[in-house]
Parts: structure tokens; sequence; C-alpha cells
């Protein structure tokens, strides 16, 4: 097997990419790194698991390989719901949006990032409106991102993947729908179930930019008040 850079390896890389030598700046820049390495990685895996899947492996199999539990492998990587119902049509948008976000940043996956930077294709849905009452503008998305993660050069592959993340924010948007009594998932779901992990990118942009889960939530509940299915 083709061995990863070692630990050396990355702090020659650090050192070489910091615009200054100053320690907080190589700090910055290990950081940034450290954010790429698992996107890649987590890239890598979803990868190689949607080729398992398409080669008609079962759930078991996989498990096995991955050296964990049949459910945790199928809670991460799978994208149990449906591909029209019950998504709306702007988050149905924003989810093929989301590929071409992905390419235009020459980024071979697709991710949490990625959504995000969608959500502002449909200025007309509710997740775009409540981003823009927060003060947050696509513009300062994409510079928050671009510094945790630089572009890329891009992928042969047709149609990008989702990362496990992207693929659990999008099964927490369906929780999200659920927990507020909605028939449907919108943009706004899909927004609430980015924050489900810290760790991930958007996450971490919208925490950078001021937002919060419990904010966001309260500004979707005000504004989808008697939206309840019934």
């Amino acid at each position: 097997m083709t061995p990863g850079p070692n630990l050396q390896e990355l702090i020659d890389s650090v050192r070489a990419d910091a615009p200054a030598e100053d320690v907080l700046s190589r700090l910055s820049q290990a950081s940034k790194t450290v954010a790429e390495l698992e996107q890649t990685s987590d890239a890598l895996l979803g990868h190689f698991v949607d080729q398992c899947r398409r080669s008609g492996r079962s759930w078991s199999e996989i498990s096995g390989a991955l050296g964990v539990s049949k459910q945790a492998a199928h809670k991460r990587f799978s994208l149990d719901v449906p591909s029209s119902e019950p998504f709306t049509e702007r988050a149905r948008t924003v989810l093929a949006r989301s590929q071409d976000e992905a390419d235009r940043l020459g980024h071979g996956f697709v991710g949490t990032e990625h959504l995000l930077l969608a959500l502002f294709e449909t200025p007309d849905g509710l997740a775009a409106q409540v981003l823009s009452e927060a003060g947050i503008t696509r513009s300062m998305v994409e510079l928050q991102i671009l510094a945790l993660i630089k572009r890329g050069t891009g992928s042969d592959e047709r149609k990008l993947s989702f990362t496990p993340r992207a693929k659990a924010a999008i099964r927490s948007a369906v929780e999200e729908a659920l927990r507020l009594g909605h028939n449907y998932v919108g943009t706004e779901h899909l927004l609430l179930g980015l924050f489900i992990d810290g760790d991930a990118i958007a996450a971490k942009v919208l925490g950078e930019l001021g937002a919060s889960y419990d904010v966001m939530r309260f500004r979707v509940v005000e504004r989808t008040a008697g939206e309840r299915s019934h």
C-alpha cells in the first residue's frame, strides 16, 4: 500500500505553505491542512462505499470491510431518503446545485459546505431568507470555506458523490422536518441539518459567522408557524 504523508512530511508542508515564519500563521495553516485531510478522508470512504453499493455489495459486507457494525455503516453512509418526496422543489434544487458548487470549487466530492453554498441559489427559499436576515451572505460563506479548504483541481467523475457528513446532514434535514411537524422537507430543514456535525465545514463556517442552531431554528419556527401537517 502506498503510504500517506507522515507527521514530518505534514509539518514540512505546513511550514512551506504558511505565509510567514510565524507560529500563529503556521498554526492557522495546520488547522486548514487538517480540515482538508478530514474532508478528503470523508470523501474517499464515501466514494468507495458508493462503488460497493453500485456493484451490489450488501451492508453486511461493507461493514465487515470497514470494521464497524452494519448499523453504524448504514447510518453513516446511506442516503435513505426519497429522491423526490418529501423534498420541496426548492430543496431538490439545492441538492442538485450543491454538485455544481463542488465542481466550481474544483472539489471531487459534495460536502456540507457545498450544500450551504447551494442554499443561496434559491433566494426565494426560506433558508436563504433566514441567512440574509442574520446578515450572512454567499460571499461571506465562500470566503470562510476557502479559509478552511483550498480550491481543488476538479474530478473526472460525471456525478460527484455526497460525503458521509453531507448525507448525514440531509438525513438530519428530514428529522428536523418531522420534529417541526412538517410534512415536507424544505431548504430551511436543510439549513438546520447542517448543524448536526460540529466538525463539518458548514457548521464551522456558520459558527464563525455567528449563526447557531438555536437561533436559526427559532427563526425558522417563526416563519413557518401554522404550517404543521394535519
